[in-house]
């Protein structure tokens, strides 16, 4: 999976550059082979240290600007990796993606696999150093060329702003827009359906993943951010919620319990016991609680497992879907 970038990557290391690094090639590949770097391309490294100490989603940002340093022509970077340029996340496999004028039905080459683009309808844009397809162009490739539950993940992001990085939300109007011949009919139909299943109330890469999962699952649709209220006032929001079983459903990723914005100036031990003490009220009030985390997502059928344990109803057979 990968979350949104961040800043402060660690330096490139290029070999091309060995003189002014003070370090010959041999140096290099002995540094690497001690495991004081990471070769992360040919001719590019990284200190080991640093690199260990990224996120899976900040090594893969980090590879796409290796790739961007070797590449022996200006290139427009696309999918997954304008998605990591644009902070949008995304699921699934990630090789690094650029795009061909070359109409030879793309290629990989040097670890970077590239996808024919009719330059007619190409709009590059100049981000943190790197040509990227625009917003709207990195999400509807994604939606053409992902499954479905992948592709679920970025458009339910850029529904919503991005105060973070100043970015507006974008309307499914203006996805939809971008559509006409850039793409053919099979992929228009599998973006124009991922776009009608879109919710901006997903609030996390996480949420909308499993969302998508329910759905490809057969499992009713849940509403989305269910306010719960007791005795005492309000207990807070679920992520999902089936009222005719009476059952709330909670994605628990980690961000929760680590991140500022989450922690609100609490412990990660304080937030587990306030979650602990959230989920008894929503308890008390006679609905059920499910929970899973980002393993349950990612091994086929624990979500669906979980779900039918709990009660949520299915709208069909998965075998008709």
């Amino acid at each position: 999976m990968s979350e949104l970038p961040m800043t402060g990557l660690p330096r490139l290391i290029l070999a091309r550059d060995h003189i002014q690094q003070g370090l010959a090639p041999k140096d290099l590949a002995r540094r690497s082979s001690a495991g004081a770097l990471v070769r992360i391309r040919h001719g590019v490294y990284v200190d080991g240290a640093a690199w260990h100490a990224l996120k899976p989603w900040e090594q893969y940002r980090l590879r796409v600007n290796a790739a961007a340093e070797t590449c022996g022509a200006p290139t427009v970077f696309a999918r997954h990796s304008a998605a990591s340029v644009w902070g949008i996340p995304t699921v699934g496999r990630q090789e690094v993606h650029a795009l061909t004028l070359q109409n030879d039905g793309g290629r990989s080459r040097a670890g970077v696999r590239r996808h024919y683009a009719d330059p007619a309808g190409l709009t590059a844009v100049r981000r943190e150093g790197l040509l990227v397809t625009g917003r709207v162009r990195t999400v509807l490739d994604l939606a053409a060329f992902t499954t479905f539950a992948e592709a679920i993940v970025p458009l339910d992001h850029v529904l919503r702003p991005d105060t973070a990085r100043g970015l507006p939300a974008l309307s499914k109007e203006t996805l939809l827009a971008g559509v006409e011949g850039n793409y053919k009919s099979a992929a228009a139909r599998r973006i124009a359906a991922a776009v009608d299943f879109a919710d901006p109330l997903s609030g996390s890469a996480g949420e909308s993943y499993g969302r998508a999962l329910m759905r490809v699952g057969g499992f009713e649709p849940p509403v989305l951010q269910y306010e719960v209220r007791d005795a005492d006032g309000l207990v807070g929001y679920t992520d999902y919620y089936w009222g005719g079983v009476r059952v709330a459903g909670e994605f628990d990723g980690v961000d929760k319990y680590v991140k500022p914005a989450y922690l609100q100036g609490r412990s990660p031990s304080q937030a587990v016991v306030d979650e602990k003490y959230r989920e008894d009220r929503i308890r008390a009030t006679g609905r059920a609680v499910v929970r899973w985390i980002w393993p349950d997502l990612m091994t086929p059928g624990r979500l669906e497992r979980k779900l039918a344990a709990a009660g949520v109803p299915r709208r069909r057979a998965r075998s008709a879907g």
